[in-house]
């Protein structure tokens, strides 16, 4: 199995014994009461009103993550998140397929998440949930529970990048440094953090421009030209809150680059200390 299947791979799989099929979606509201002017809820109530069918439900604003602490989606101990796995039927010798309803975002983070883990046979709907109804194909009111698996862990560290391997990504050109928000967020016209502006040294790949306006990844090709790097480089992925820089290393791990890592605290950790280094422009 590929790491990027169709809606037409998926419905020829879709009843496959060993296909663990997994929505990921969260969903962004508006929110005068939070300082950001917004916040993200589970898509489980959407989930519920139509999924693909056979697909169960991966929260995380649940399960998946740490529901309290100082970043919004923090990361579980390695064992935890393979529990958690586990609970909706993901196995050793399991095959699965995520998706989301929004932009491959949050599909990405848990793909990521199970390579952290150590496991590898997962894959991402190319589309979403809107290519599998685009191609004609129903959804189901059906909630899906699958038998307790086991998935076991073993961890891969270095897919996680920390605060101080970012800090000293700042003056080590073997390490590159990706801002995948939009431009106006990368030049400090636009933030919804404590400080405005981007990582210093940081090269800024916008998330979304990696899909098309349908919400598929654009060809290999195009991907590879606004990838440039040394194939040999460390690179570091940020976002946010590790979400979009899912994508953007998903994209790259595709492209064969090998060294590869996410900063998951992103900037909601780093715009919190003055003596973290930004710049805008």
């Amino acid at each position: 199995m590929d790491t990027l299947v169709s809606a037409d791979w998926l419905k020829q799989h879709i009843n496959d014994p060993d296909l663990v099929v997994l929505d990921c979606t969260v969903v962004t509201v508006p929110d005068a009461n939070d300082p950001r002017g917004l916040k993200n809820v589970s898509g489980r109530p959407d989930y519920e009103l139509g999924h693909i069918p056979n697909a169960g439900f991966a929260d995380l604003k649940g399960e998946l993550c740490k529901t309290n602490g100082p970043v919004e989606f923090g990361l579980l101990r390695t064992e935890a998140f393979c529990t958690a796995m586990g609970k909706l039927g993901v196995g050793d010798d399991s095959r699965v397929v995520l998706y989301d309803a929004n932009y491959m975002g949050w599909a990405a983070r848990v793909w990521w998440m199970l390579r952290w883990v150590g496991f590898d046979n997962a894959a991402i709907l190319d589309g979403g949930l809107s290519a599998w109804t685009a191609a004609g194909n129903t959804l189901s009111l059906d909630q899906v529970t699958r038998a307790m698996n086991t998935l076991t862990s073993k961890p891969r560290p270095e897919l996680i990048a920390k605060h101080d391997e970012v800090m000293v990504s700042i003056n080590n050109e073997m390490i590159v440094l990706v801002d995948t928000l939009p431009e106006p967020f990368y030049k400090g016209e636009m933030s919804i953090y404590p400080r405005a502006g981007h990582i210093t040294g940081a090269v800024n790949i916008d998330g979304l421009s990696l899909l098309d306006k349908k919400g598929y990844l654009l060809p290999e090709n195009e991907l590879a030209a606004m990838h440039n790097f040394d194939h040999s480089a460390r690179i570091i992925t940020y976002c946010g809150g590790g979400i979009v820089a899912s994508t953007d290393a998903f994209v790259l791990t595709r492209l064969g680059y090998n060294n590869v890592s996410v900063y998951m605290s992103s900037l909601e950790e780093w715009t919190t200390d003055p003596a973290n280094p930004m710049e805008p422009g």
